[in-house]
């Protein structure tokens, strides 16, 4: 039979350990504060909807200050002033000018070559000297014709007068007894004869006037319109000089020495050095507050330069709005036509304003809400937004000075009412 050791064994008596006991003690407290402490984050972690990492979004804390509203892009030289001149007629066409070459207004840069138009020129030109010739002519005539009525007139004023003398001899002559009746009553006959005659000399005289002013003046109207005519034929074949409407440079030729062209074809540009102006691409968004007579600013090749807002095209295309800028003083000598300057149009521009950073939050929100953040937790918060800037938002209410909100990465809130922050 085996012996356990149980009569080997004995008792120990353990001494109490006041050092253990207060480190045990001091921990309990230690671990009781922490949990105290942290107790009211656990419990807004909790009361959050979701936890999204602070790596994944932006923040900025609302400001108050000065608000400055603009917009800043390339734009490029372009000549306000930059016709291109068109044959006239068809032809075989002479350069006068080279591209680039300096030209002066009404200096002739091509010449067309039209012996069609200048035959049709002289054509006219020989009708309008025939028409001169029939208009001179009916002139003539009508001072012999009214020699001719004005004769007749004045024989008829004879005639009647005459016959008066006559007639008061013969009334005289029958008082006397020389004279019968039937002698006077011819004398009467003759009288009032001579006065019809006068009556329609007359007459005569003033339709026959008339008739020849009618003529007169259908001679003198075709022969002013056979001018007409043969001026507006002297102004093509002038035309055919082609000249420069303005002071400047030549720029694009659109033909080869010695082409023949048709009518209204491309002959070449001419750029007005003198007009400069600076166009721009807009977005949209931001060409429906462009006005004319905006002031801006327009740099390049180390100067800055005043500008005015001198058009706004009605037209969008891709999304973006063409407007031009024109210099506030004398257009700067060193400018070419394309040269690329950077451009800054002032919109709006207040002090003491509300604003935050600009950030993708207006769009996802549509300016209706902000996510504030307080102690970790993001909360959505209704907000009312005014106007935007290139990097600046305006606040009109929901928000305060100081408040830090999310301005990108909300996307990943799903809209929540809470979103814990973790770091």
């Amino acid at each position: 039979m085996i012996r356990d050791t149980s009569a080997q064994d004995r008792m120990v008596e353990v001494k109490p350990n006041p050092r253990r006991r207060l480190i045990l003690l001091g921990g309990g407290v230690v671990v009781l504060a922490l949990l105290a402490w942290l107790a009211p984050g656990i419990g807004r972690l909790f009361s959050a909807s979701a936890s999204v990492s602070s790596s994944r979004l932006a923040f900025a804390t609302v400001e108050r200050g000065p608000f400055v509203r603009d917009i800043a892009a390339e734009g490029k030289v372009v000549a306000a002033v930059s016709p291109t001149l068109y044959a006239t007629y068809g032809g075989a066409v002479t350069l006068q000018v080279h591209a680039g070459d300096t030209v002066k207004k009404q200096q002739v840069l091509a010449v067309i070559d039209s012996p069609e138009l200048r035959n049709k020129l002289a054509q006219e030109q020989s009708k309008a000297d025939a028409m001169q010739v029939d208009y001179l002519q009916a002139q003539v005539d009508a001072r012999t014709k009214r020699s001719d009525l004005q004769k007749a007139l004045d024989n008829a004023q004879i005639d009647e007068k005459s016959a008066e003398t006559t007639l008061d001899r013969t009334q005289k002559a029958f008082a006397a007894g020389a004279a019968t009746g039937v002698e006077v009553d011819q004398s009467k006959d003759l009288l009032e004869k001579a006065r019809i005659t006068l009556a329609h000399a007359k007459s005569d005289m003033g339709m026959n006037n008339d008739s020849l002013k009618f003529n007169i003046q259908a001679k003198k109207l075709a022969h002013d319109n056979q001018l007409l005519v043969v001026q507006d034929l002297q102004r093509q074949v002038d035309d055919l000089n082609v000249k420069s409407p303005v002071d400047g440079q030549v720029g694009q030729l659109f033909i080869a020495e010695r082409a023949t062209v048709a009518k209204d074809a491309q002959l070449l540009s001419v750029i007005d050095l003198s007009a400069l102006q600076v166009e721009m691409q807009v977005p949209e968004s931001f060409a429906r507050d462009l006005g004319i007579g905006m002031s801006g600013e327009i740099s390049g090749n180390g100067n800055t330069w005043k500008g005015l807002v001198s058009a706004i095209s009605p037209e969008v295309v891709n999304g973006e709005v063409s407007a031009r800028l024109r210099f506030a003083g004398e257009t700067p000598k060193q400018l070419r036509q394309n040269q690329r300057l950077s451009v800054r149009v002032l919109l709006d521009k207040r002090d003491n304003v509300l604003t935050v950073q600009r950030g993708s939050f207006v769009d996802e929100s549509g300016g209706s809400y902000a996510y504030v953040v307080r102690d970790g937790i993001a909360t959505k918060t209704p907000i009312r937004v005014g106007a935007s800037s290139i990097d600046k938002v305006e606040i009109l209410d929901g928000l305060k000075e100081g408040d830090r909100i999310v301005i990108s990465g909300t996307d990943s809130f799903k809209n929540a009412a809470r979103v814990a922050i973790s770091n």
